[in-house]
């Protein structure tokens, strides 16, 4: 019984304090919590803002880089790679983050001394310091074991597709492709080329992803 008394004087109190409160001074009460309602529902409603990262410029040099390669885990044999192909394990298939696809370059084991000649299908590595990945027959080719995983390579473009359809050559193009590379002093940066001139041949129709 008690209980209930209570109650009731708290209900009472409480119509009694909202009575005597000025119309305005209720409008206003009301108009701040729908408010407040609608300013957590829109919150929750909001998608949280996604960082991508920033897309690398293209590298239509045609100078060498320096750097270090990986080659492709078994569960990348086979899969489609930026080209549309299917990436084939003992194949000439590579990756490059800024080399234009269908560019071919030597690559060179710096510790080897062994070279092979690759054409850019592929987009990666996306690991800081690395220049290209390549298929574990190429990697071979150069030297590189399953145990080490990396080595430190020089890539030389022989022919780079230019967005116009025509072909830069590159610093490669009249070199020896068993003629190993040095690196130089800095990693990941150009090397120093004579200017290069644009080929005569032109690869009609061809799309160049970059």
């Amino acid at each position: 019984m008690r209980n209930l008394v209570k109650t009731a004087c708290c209900v009472s109190v409480a119509w009694v304090f909202a009575a005597g409160l000025p119309p305005a001074a209720r409008a206003a009460d009301d108009n701040s919590r729908k408010s407040a309602d609608t300013f957590q529902q829109s919150a929750s409603q909001t998608p949280a803002a996604e960082s991508t990262p920033a897309k690398p410029e293209p590298d239509l040099s045609g100078r060498k880089r320096v750097g270090k390669a990986s080659f492709y885990a078994r569960e990348f044999f086979g899969k489609t790679m930026a080209n549309g192909a299917p990436m084939d394990p003992k194949g000439d298939n590579a990756a490059s983050r800024t080399l234009p696809l269908g560019t071919t370059a030597k690559v060179t084991n710096v510790e080897t001394g062994k070279t092979a000649v690759v054409t850019i299908e592929d987009r990666g590595p996306y690991v800081d310091g690395r220049v290209v990945d390549l298929s574990p027959g190429t990697a071979a080719k150069i030297g590189l074991t399953p145990r080490q995983g990396v080595t430190k390579v020089v890539v030389a473009p022989i022919t780079v597709p230019l967005p116009d359809g025509k072909v830069k050559v590159g610093a490669a193009a009249h070199e020896p492709t068993d003629k190993p590379d040095k690196a130089p002093v800095k990693d990941d940066k150009p090397l120093k080329q004579k200017p290069t001139e644009l080929a005569s041949a032109e690869r009609p129709g061809h799309e160049h992803n970059q």
